[in-house]
């Protein structure tokens, strides 16, 4: 299954990089990421460009120590309205904890972003992906198992800007299926024009299991109009969420003339 997974986002990736493209100003383009919210609502990438997104992550999970990296996404715009995505997989190291949790790299994801509005003021977006059995032995879930995500947002005024997520995802646990629904509500504040800031709340609520909730605060600065610097944080505000995890990211918008 790991030979057939890498197959397939070798054809994809290969999408991605060959197609032709448009030229295109680089004054009138600047960066605009799915980075560090877990909200996915930015926009589509311009058409035959490629943004990479990247970061890393250190958090304190059940009682031990994860440091998850390097969280890389790749963006492809395809056309007008639709772009292509590979989250290519992270590698997981576990630290030192008395239940001898594994490390090593987890799942890859090809996905496909669909844009939908604005409608009656909303910008809307759709995402499906499929996770492929591509990671190590005691990381992988074994399974290929698909999401969706309804991303959308509001502006509000000039600074301000209200966005939310609703998503159902179907991973594998245990041999089976253990459909999982998650939304999310976050509040954006422009500060100055190159940097914002956020407070997002994620709640995700499995059949099996308890749900798993935080509170999520991020920061970004557009170091230039095709660079992006982030810092994120978060608290669980429930038990079957990570106690606590901080963050840190950097993302590049590649315009191909």
């Amino acid at each position: 299954m790991r030979r057939i997974g890498w197959v397939l986002c070798g054809a994809l990736l290969m999408a991605m990089m060959g197609r032709p493209c448009p030229t295109m100003a680089d004054a009138d383009t600047t960066i605009n990421t799915d980075r560090p919210s877990v909200t996915n609502a930015s926009p589509i990438v311009p058409l035959g460009a490629v943004q990479v997104e990247s970061g890393l992550i250190a958090a304190d999970t059940a009682g031990h120590y994860v440091l998850d990296f390097p969280e890389l996404l790749l963006r492809y715009g395809l056309l007008q309205k639709t772009e292509l995505r590979l989250t290519l997989p992270n590698y997981f190291h576990n630290l030192p904890a008395p239940n001898g949790a594994a490390s090593g790299f987890g799942d890859l994801a090809p996905g496909v972003q669909q844009q939908l509005g604005p409608l009656a003021g909303f910008d809307l977006w759709v995402i499906a992906f499929l996770s492929l059995p591509t990671g190590a032995q005691a990381i992988s879930s074994h399974g290929y198992d698909p999401g969706l995500q309804l991303p959308w947002a509001r502006s509000l005024s000039a600074s301000w800007t209200v966005q939310g997520q609703l998503a159902a995802y179907w991973p594998t646990q245990d041999g089976s299926r253990n459909y999982t629904s998650e939304v999310t509500l976050l509040l954006d504040r422009q500060l100055t024009g190159p940097w914002d800031a956020s407070i997002e709340y994620v709640g995700d609520f499995p059949q099996r299991g308890g749900s798993s909730q935080q509170l999520h605060v991020g920061t970004a600065y557009t170091l230039t109009p095709h660079q992006q610097l982030d810092v994120h944080a978060a608290v669980g505000l429930s038990e079957a969420a990570a106690r606590w995890y901080v963050g840190l990211g950097y993302s590049y918008l590649f315009l191909r003339h």
